[in-house]
């Protein structure tokens, strides 16, 4: 490989031990007011975006490895995705857990940011303005909140 190459390759993490492994990840999604309101009032024509994004941000945790080409396939324990609904959008939070070499964050990124859009997706309609655009729409301060890793014993 000369100099100016760049190898791409997992990290091997084969050497490292089992820990408890814990990512929480978070993220807004900016919303109309109008949608706000359909959302509480369950007027969504797809139905209430809440349990479906729920569900799509553990599938994407589960399979963050599949999309992000140098993740580590990590056998996850737990996956929790917990919503609030803000005056001005929505803001997701996901938290992972593992016993395995290598942190979930990546996981936690992956499943807050598909669970963000996916309500983009169900309230879509509504945020759309007379062009077909989303002046209002934004997905906004994706970030890891916070990262644990306790060896077995602790």
């Amino acid at each position: 490989m000369s100099e100016d190459q760049i190898e791409h390759s997992m990290v091997d993490v084969g050497s490292k031990p089992v820990v408890y492994r814990q990512a929480s990840a978070a993220g807004k999604i900016a919303l109309k007011p109008s949608t706000i309101e359909m959302i509480k009032t369950s007027k969504i024509e797809k139905g209430d975006p809440f349990p479906v994004a729920r569900v799509a941000a553990i599938l994407a945790a589960k399979n963050t490895s599949s999309i992000i080409p140098m993740c580590h396939n990590i056998p996850l324990t737990s996956v929790e995705i917990e919503f609030d609904l803000l005056d001005a959008g929505v803001q997701v939070r996901s938290i992972v857990r593992a016993f395995w070499k290598t942190g979930v964050e990546m996981e936690a990124l992956t499943a807050t940011t598909v669970a963000l859009l996916t309500v983009w997706d169900m309230v879509k309609q509504y945020e759309k303005d007379s062009e077909g655009q989303y002046p209002e729409t934004r997905i906004l301060e994706v970030r890891v909140d916070k990262k644990i890793k306790r060896s077995p014993d602790e």
